[in-house]
C-alpha cells in the first residue's frame, strides 16, 4: 500500500479500490499506463498518490533536501477541469503538510504567474496542450524539462480524435527525447479503442499497463415523454415546449445538470425556465465556452458549494470535473453518441457507489425512439472509438516553428522524434522535408515573400531569429480556431464573454439578442467590441454558433436501426419510448413502410412542392449528405436534373421539379460501391469543401495571422487570405502537403467516406422497399421540414408547416 494513500485514504473513511492499489503498484516500479474507471471512483487519486510516493522516494534514494525543477505534468483538456484537478492535488498537500507545490496554468493564468513559474517550478503543473507548446517555445526549456519524471494526461480519449492531441503526441515525443526514462500515464473513459489509446499516448515502442477497474457505474435512465404524440414531427418542436417536464426534476433534486449540445440551445433553455419560474433567478445558472471566465468560474464556484437549483450547460462541463452536489442530470435532445451521454450521465451521483441518474429529453417524437436505442446500446456494451487524426501537417509545421524560436532543433534529430509518434509514423524523409521548406520558403510557390521565410538554419540547427516571427508565432500556437470572436461589454467595461463575429454584424445598434442569460440591447460596435446595455424586452434574437452541429455516431445508428427492428415485434412493455410511438409508427405502415434491419425503405412521393425521394439508412446527418450527393449524381447520369437535397439523422431526401427515375435507378445498381469514390469527388464539390476546410489548416500552420489580442484579423479577411493561396496551391503546386491534408480532411472527418463506404456496403445486401405513398409520411415529414425551413422567411415557416401538417393528420 502507498504510504501516502494509506494516511490519507484513513484520514477520509475510505478504502482503496483494486484498480488504484494496482496503479500505485504499477508506478512504483517505473510502468507507464493507461487507466481506465468510470466516473467519481477516485481515478485522480489512484495516479496522484503514484505521483507522490515516487517524488519522495527518488529524494530519499538521492539524498536530496529539495527539487526546485518541474516533476509532473499533468495535462488536461479544459479549464474548469484543470482548476479541479489544481484544488483536488493541493487539497492532498495542504492535508499531508506536504512540500510539494502544484501550479496551474491555463490560458486565464496572469503573466506575472506564469514568469513566476518559469523561474521557480513547482514540482507539479496542471495545464493544457496549448501551454506546454508555450513552454517549449521559450528560452531554456531544456532545463526546465530536464528533471522530470512523470506526464499524465487527464481524458486522453477526449484529446485523441482532435489535433489538440496531436499536440500532445508532439510534445511527448519532445519529452522523451530530453528524458528517456519519463512515465506516461493517460487517464480515459470507456471508448471502443481503449488499446490504441494506449498505444498512440504511450508510444509503440513503450510497452505500458492498461489498468481496467471492473466497478460497474449503476444508471438509471428515464424518457421523459410529451403529453400528447406527434404524428408529423419536425426537428425541435418538442423541444422548451417539454420544460414544464424538466421543473418536476430540478424540484425534486438538489442539484441538476441539463445538458444541450449547442450553446444557443443552452441560452434559449435558460430564458425558458426562468419564464416558467421567475423565483428561481440567483439559483439558475448557464455555462458555456463563450461565456467570460469570471462567469464560469463562478458557476463551477456555485455548483461546488451547492447554492444552485440548476445549470443549464453544454460541453463545457462534459468532462471530470467534481461537482458533489450534483444529483441529476437531464439531455436536452439527442446525445448523438452512447459515450457522450454515459459521461454526461456520469456527472450525477459522482461519488463510489452512487447511483447516476439522467433523464433524456426528445426534442421531436422520432428522436422519443433514441432513448430505447440509448438503453440497449449501454446494456449491450456498445461504444464509439475515438478516431485519431493522423498526417497533421499543418500541426507539425507549427510545432516545428515552435521549437525553432527557442532552443532551435536539428532536422534529423527532430525527424525521429516526430516518426515515433502514431499521428506521423508514415511521414517520409521527403515529406518532413517539404515541411522544413514550408518555414524557411514558403514552400515550393511563396519562396519570393519574406515573410514566409521564417526560419533559419545555421550550422544545421534550424531557429528562428526575428522577434516579430517569434511573437505572431507564440499569440497563434494552438489548434483550435474559429470564426473572429467579438467581446460583448456593457458601456461600463463589464465583460460578459464572446460572439462571432458573423452574428454581430446582421445586427445594427437597437436590435436585442440574448446571451449570459440577459437581454442585451447593441449599442455599437467598436473594433472588435460589442458594446451593449440591459433590455426589458421578451423579444430578442438568440446567437448561434458555427460548427456547432454534432454527427450521429455510427454505434448510436446500429442501436436506432435495432429499434427499427424491435417495432416489427409484439407489443414489449419493456420499451416504453417504443410502445409510446405505436401510433406515429401505425400511421407511417398505412401511407407507406416501416423501416426494419435487412431492408432498405424507399419513399417517392409527388407533392405541390415537385417529386420526392426519401430514403432512411439511419446513418446520421453528416454520411447522409454525402450518400445523398452520390445518389443525386448517380441519378442525374440516367436522365438531367437538378436535385434539391435535405438530410436529418435518420434519411436524406432528394426533391426535383422533374419525375425521379428511381426504378431503373434501382435495376442499375443504385447502391453500388463500384467507383463510388469517384463518384464522390464528381458529385460532391469536394473542392469547394476542401477550400473551407483549408482556411483552418492555413490558420494552423501559419500561413494567415489570426491577429493580436483585442484585435483579430476579420473573418472575411482570413477566408480571402486563405482562398488566396488555396488557389496559389491548386494552380502552382498540387502536391502542397497542406492542400492534400485538406482534401484527406473533407473524405475523412467531414463526408465520413470510410462510414459513408460501409454503408454502400450494407446496403448493397439489402432488400430495397420502395414505395409510392400519397402524401408525406410521418418519417419524410420531419425531412421535409429540413428544406421547408431554407424556402420560407423565418416570420411564417412555422406557421406554414403548421397548416400542412393539419392536411396530413386528416
Amino acid at each position: 500500500m502507498n504510504s501516502f494513500a494509506e494516511v490519507w485514504f484513513s484520514n477520509q473513511g475510505w478504502t482503496a479500490h483494486a484498480f488504484q492499489t494496482k496503479t500505485w503498484s504499477a508506478m512504483a516500479k517505473g510502468r507507464s499506463g493507461l487507466l481506465n474507471a468510470p466516473t467519481g471512483y477516485g481515478k485522480t487519486m489512484a495516479i496522484w498518490f503514484g505521483v507522490l510516493h515516487h517524488y519522495y522516494i527518488q529524494r530519499k534514494v538521492k539524498k536530496i533536501k529539495d527539487t526546485p525543477k518541474l516533476h509532473c505534468l499533468w495535462i488536461t483538456p479544459l479549464r474548469a477541469l484543470s482548476s479541479e484537478i489544481y484544488q483536488a492535488t493541493k487539497l492532498v498537500s495542504d492535508d499531508l503538510a506536504l512540500d510539494y507545490q502544484i501550479g496551474l496554468r491555463t490560458g486565464d493564468t496572469s503573466t506575472k504567474l506564469r514568469q513566476d513559474q518559469k523561474k521557480k517550478p513547482p514540482q507539479s503543473l496542471v495545464t493544457t496542450p496549448e501551454s506546454i507548446h508555450i513552454l517549449m517555445a521559450g528560452k531554456g526549456y531544456l532545463d526546465y524539462f530536464s528533471d522530470l519524471e512523470f506526464v499524465v494526461v487527464d481524458e486522453w480519449h477526449e484529446l485523441m480524435g482532435s489535433k489538440r492531441g496531436v499536440l500532445v503526441e508532439l510534445a511527448l515525443s519532445r519529452l522523451k527525447a530530453i528524458n528517456p526514462k519519463l512515465k506516461i500515464w493517460g487517464i480515459s473513459a470507456t471508448i471502443g479503442n481503449l488499446e490504441e489509446a494506449k498505444d498512440i499516448l504511450l508510444g509503440h515502442e513503450n510497452q505500458g499497463v492498461m489498468i481496467k477497474s471492473n466497478i460497474k457505474k449503476k444508471l438509471q435512465i428515464e424518457t421523459l415523454l410529451p403529453d400528447l404524440l406527434e404524428r408529423f414531427p419536425w426537428a425541435g418542436h418538442l423541444g422548451v415546449h417539454m420544460a414544464e417536464k424538466v421543473i418536476p426534476i430540478i424540484e425534486q433534486s438538489q442539484s441538476t445538470l441539463l445538458f444541450t449540445n449547442t450553446r444557443s440551445q443552452a441560452e434559449i433553455w435558460y430564458r425558458q425556465l426562468l419564464e416558467l419560474k421567475p423565483e428561481w433567478a440567483g439559483t439558475l445558472a448557464l455555462h458555456h465556452g463563450s461565456l467570460s471566465n469570471e462567469i464560469r468560474v463562478w458557476v463551477e464556484a456555485a455548483l461546488h458549494e451547492g447554492s444552485l437549483k440548476a445549470v443549464i450547460c453544454t460541453s463545457s462541463l462534459d468532462l471530470g470535473v467534481d461537482f458533489r452536489p450534483v444529483d441529476a442530470v437531464v439531455q436536452i435532445g439527442s446525445p448523438k453518441g452512447i459515450a457522450r451521454f454515459l459521461q454526461r450521465a456520469g456527472r450525477s451521483g459522482h461519488q463510489p457507489g452512487a447511483l447516476s441518474r439522467i433523464y433524456f429529453l426528445p426534442t421531436h417524437s422520432l428522436e422519443i425512439m433514441e432513448g430505447a436505442s440509448l438503453k440497449y446500446a449501454i446494456k449491450e456494451g456498445m461504444m464509439e472509438r475515438r478516431i485519431p487524426y493522423i498526417r497533421s501537417f499543418d500541426v507539425l509545421i507549427q510545432y516545428l516553428v515552435t521549437l525553432a524560436i527557442s532552443e532551435g532543433f536539428k532536422a534529423k534529430e527532430t525527424y525521429e522524434e516526430v516518426k515515433s509518434t502514431h499521428c506521423f509514423s508514415s511521414i517520409t524523409k521527403e515529406e518532413f522535408n517539404e515541411c522544413l521548406l514550408m518555414i524557411t520558403k514558403g514552400g515550393r510557390s511563396l519562396g519570393a515573400y519574406d515573410e514566409f521565410h521564417k526560419v533559419v538554419a545555421e550550422q544545421d540547427v534550424f531557429k528562428v531569429t526575428s522577434r516579430r516571427i517569434a511573437h505572431r508565432h507564440l499569440l497563434n500556437i494552438g489548434t483550435i480556431v474559429s470564426d473572429a470572436m467579438m467581446q460583448v461589454k456593457y458601456m461600463s467595461g463589464k465583460y460578459l464573454g464572446t460572439i462571432e463575429e458573423w452574428f454581430i454584424s446582421r445586427l445594427k445598434p437597437g436590435d436585442t439578442f440574448w446571451f449570459s442569460g440577459r437581454n442585451l440591447e447593441l449599442i455599437m460596435v467598436r473594433e472588435m467590441q460589442a458594446l451593449v446595455r440591459n433590455n426589458s424586452s421578451k423579444k430578442g434574437i438568440v446567437p448561434s454558433w458555427m460548427g456547432g452541429r454534432l454527427p450521429l455516431s455510427a454505434d448510436l445508428g446500429v442501436a436506432l436501426r435495432h429499434s427499427m427492428d424491435v417495432v416489427h415485434q409484439p407489443i414489449n412493455r419493456n420499451n416504453p419510448e417504443l410502445e409510446f410511438l405505436r401510433p406515429l409508427f401505425q400511421k407511417q405502415s398505412e401511407l407507406s413502410a416501416l423501416p426494419e434491419e435487412g431492408t432498405l425503405l424507399i419513399e417517392s412521393i409527388q407533392t405541390k412542392y415537385g417529386y420526392h425521394l426519401f430514403v432512411y439508412p439511419f446513418e446520421g446527418k453528416f454520411v447522409h449528405e454525402g450518400m445523398a450527393a452520390v445518389i443525386a449524381f448517380r441519378l442525374s447520369k440516367i436522365r438531367k436534373a437538378t436535385f434539391s437535397i435535405a438530410t436529418n439523422e435518420y434519411g436524406f431526401e432528394l426533391l426535383c421539379d422533374a419525375p425521379i427515375p428511381i426504378e431503373e435507378a434501382l435495376e442499375k445498381s443504385l447502391f453500388n460501391t463500384e467507383d463510388l469514390l469517384q463518384d464522390i469527388r464528381l458529385g460532391i464539390n469536394t473542392t469547394e469543401m476542401a477550400r473551407r476546410r483549408f482556411r483552418d489548416i492555413a490558420s494552423i500552420g501559419g500561413l494567415v495571422f489570426q491577429g493580436y489580442p483585442g484585435k483579430p484579423i476579420k473573418t472575411k479577411h482570413l477566408q480571402a487570405n486563405s482562398s488566396l493561396f488555396f488557389s496559389v496551391f491548386e494552380d502552382y503546386d498540387p502536391g502542397n502537403l497542406l492542400l492534400r491534408q485538406a482534401y484527406d480532411e473533407v473524405m475523412d472527418f467531414q463526408l465520413e467516406s470510410a462510414r459513408m463506404y460501409a454503408a454502400f456496403v450494407r446496403i448493397g445486401s439489402h432488400a430495397i422497399n420502395l414505395t409510392f405513398p400519397i402524401k408525406l409520411t410521418p418519417f419524410s415529414f420531419p425531412i421535409f421540414t429540413e428544406s421547408f425551413r431554407e424556402r420560407y422567411s423565418n416570420e411564417d415557416w412555422q406557421t406554414r408547416l403548421s397548416k400542412l401538417k393539419e392536411t396530413l393528420e386528416k
